[in-house]
């Protein structure tokens, strides 16, 4: 038994490989994108909690590295982890809605691109089985995954937070911009931080 089920484990962890190589050379968008197609996610198979956030900023496609930035701080710091912890795939994925640097729009970056969570999120999912906590990090991964059981907006989506457990975990942006969000919702960090980050310990401890 033993055999078969570590052979089963191999077979998982070359198949997400091989559909990981896939969507590092996907060129779908390519035309569309200013600084050019870079899909930044990192995953393994026996991850037991997934990020998903909106879409890499200049630094991150940069570097290549996800949440490499002042959002990627005060996520950690919600999560109570530290980078070796949160860079460590084989416990914690990262999958954006959109994979790839959108560009810059009036108020700040562009929203993801529509193309990429349709055609890369179920097939990446199959290949991450033991998946138990998906962190929903803004609107765009909240309206993906969550569809009419969304509350009316974020912030009672974000309040309300415990009726999409334990499967899901709506958060805001840890973004800088949000900074007046945070002033004026004190709650957050006050109720919704604390279980975050019990359920996240919970979840790396029993990994």
């Amino acid at each position: 038994m033993g055999g078969s089920s570590g052979s089963q484990r191999v077979n998982v962890a070359a198949s997400l490989a091989m559909l990981l190589q896939g969507v590092r050379a996907c060129r779908v968008c390519a035309e569309l994108l200013p600084l050019g197609p870079r899909p930044v996610l990192r995953a393994e198979s026996t991850a037991r909690i997934l990020i998903i956030g909106q879409a890499p900023g200049t630094r991150v496609h940069e570097t290549g590295i996800p949440w490499d930035d002042a959002s990627g701080e005060r996520l950690r710091a919600w999560l109570g982890i530290d980078r070796e912890v949160f860079y460590d795939a084989a416990r914690i994925a990262i999958i954006p809605m959109g994979l790839c640097y959108p560009g810059k729009g009036g108020g700040g970056d562009l929203p993801p691109r529509p193309e990429c969570a349709p055609l890369w999120h179920a097939r990446l999912l199959r290949e991450l089985p033991r998946i138990t906590l998906t962190l929903l990090i803004g609107q765009y991964a909240q309206k993906y995954y969550l569809g009419d059981a969304r509350r009316e907006n974020l912030t009672e989506t974000v309040r309300h937070g415990v009726d999409y457990a334990p499967r899901f975990f709506p958060l805001p942006h840890p973004s800088p911009r949000n900074r007046h969000w945070l002033a004026r919702n004190p709650w957050f960090e006050r109720q919704r931080v604390p279980s975050l980050r019990e359920r996240v310990a919970e979840l790396l401890n029993s990994a």
